[in-house]
């Protein structure tokens, strides 16, 4: 009988590490669905428009999955920021050339900031070209601020929780 517990042991160990990682991916799944609700943009088209509709997020932002030069990227729509804004550590991924150095006000004080084209930008099927943006050594993570220098392109109606941009 002591054989076969010792043998019993390590299966429940292994039980309850599959149970464990199966809800921490299900619980991951739940929450980045609360961060992002639009990580597939859908558009279509609206008497010569395109058309695309987001929902808001549990914190009341606009985040939505995009394209940067042909990569996908999460945008956070930020109607305060000039520019673009890009993480340098994904500006440096995303093969984009820091150019003029600068500064910047932020919500955070004065930050350097350096001067950056993106040459598409793509959210559902609104394309743009030749954005101006800006890389931002000082922002951490993997989300791009989606500033007015590519928001100035859309008309913009938010009623509820949902925004609509028209392209």
């Amino acid at each position: 009988m002591a054989r076969t517990n010792s043998f019993g042991k390590p299966f429940m160990f292994i039980a309850w590490g599959l149970a464990i990682a199966m809800l921490v991916w299900f619980f991951e799944d739940k929450l980045q669905q609360q961060f992002n609700p639009n990580s597939q943009v859908q558009s279509h088209l609206d008497n010569g428009q395109v058309t695309v509709v987001l929902e808001q997020n549990r914190m009341g932002h606009y985040v939505a999955r995009g394209k940067v030069n042909g990569q996908s990227v999460t945008f956070l729509l930020d109607t305060g920021a000039t520019l673009v804004a890009i993480p340098e550590g994904l500006a440096q991924k995303l093969g984009l050339r820091k150019g003029r150095q600068g500064m910047s006000q932020t919500a955070n004080g004065r930050v350097i900031t350096y001067r950056t084209e993106i040459d598409r930008l793509q959210l559902g099927d609104i394309q743009l070209s030749n954005v101006a943006a800006s890389i931002t050594p000082g922002m951490d993570g993997d989300v791009i601020l989606l500033g007015m220098s590519a928001l100035k392109e859309f008309e913009l109606m938010q009623k509820g929780d949902t925004l609509t941009l028209r392209y």
